[in-house]
C-alpha cells in the first residue's frame, strides 16, 4: 500500500510531466508542508498517515479561507486558483460529510452527553469530545462547533 506522502509525490511527478503548472505548485507546497512538520520539533521524523492527512487538510483550509479574503478584496482571479487547489487537495482527503450526516453525528453526541449530565455551556466541551473523534478528518472543525452550538440551543 502506498503512503498518502508517495502518492503526493507520484503525481507531483506526472503533473511535472503533465506540466500542469497549477496541480504541480499545489502538490509541491503541500509536500513542503509536510516535510517543515517532519522537521519541526527536535528530532527528524516520519509523519503518520493521520499526521500528513491533518497537513493536507490544514493547507486546504488555507485555501478557502484565502479564497475568501481574495473574493472580498475584489481579486476573482486570485480567489479561483485558491479554490482551485482547495479542490486538488481535497482529493487527498476523506470525503467530506454532508451537513445532514454531521447533524445525525451531533444529535446522538448531544444525547449522549445529557445522559452523563453535561448541561449549559459546559455541554459544548462534553460534545465536542464525543463528535470529534468521529469526525476527524471528515468536517472542518468550525462546522462542527456551529453544529453542536445549534444544538444545544435547542
Amino acid at each position: 500500500m502506498t503512503t498518502l506522502k508517495a502518492r503526493l509525490k507520484d503525481d507531483l511527478n506526472a503533473a511535472i510531466k503533465d506540466r500542469d503548472e497549477l496541480r504541480s505548485s499545489t502538490l509541491r507546497l503541500t509536500i513542503a508542508a509536510i516535510t517543515k512538520e517532519e522537521v519541526a520539533g527536535k528530532t527528524k521524523r516520519e509523519l503518520s498517515e493521520d499526521e500528513v492527512q491533518k497537513v493536507i487538510a490544514k493547507e486546504a483550509k488555507k485555501r478557502r479561507e484565502a479564497a475568501d479574503a481574495f473574493e472580498q478584496g475584489g481579486r476573482q482571479e486570485s480567489a479561483e486558483r485558491e479554490r482551485a487547489e482547495g479542490v486538488i487537495l481535497d482529493a487527498y482527503l476523506p470525503k467530506q460529510l454532508s451537513d445532514e450526516e454531521l447533524d445525525g453525528i451531533v444529535a446522538e453526541a448531544v444525547e449522549e452527553a445529557r445522559a452523563a449530565g453535561a448541561e449549559g455551556p459546559r455541554a459544548m466541551g462534553a460534545v465536542m469530545k464525543i463528535v470529534n473523534p468521529k469526525v476527524a478528518g471528515q468536517a472542518d472543525g468550525g462546522r462542527v462547533a456551529a453544529a453542536v452550538k445549534k444544538h444545544l440551543a435547542g
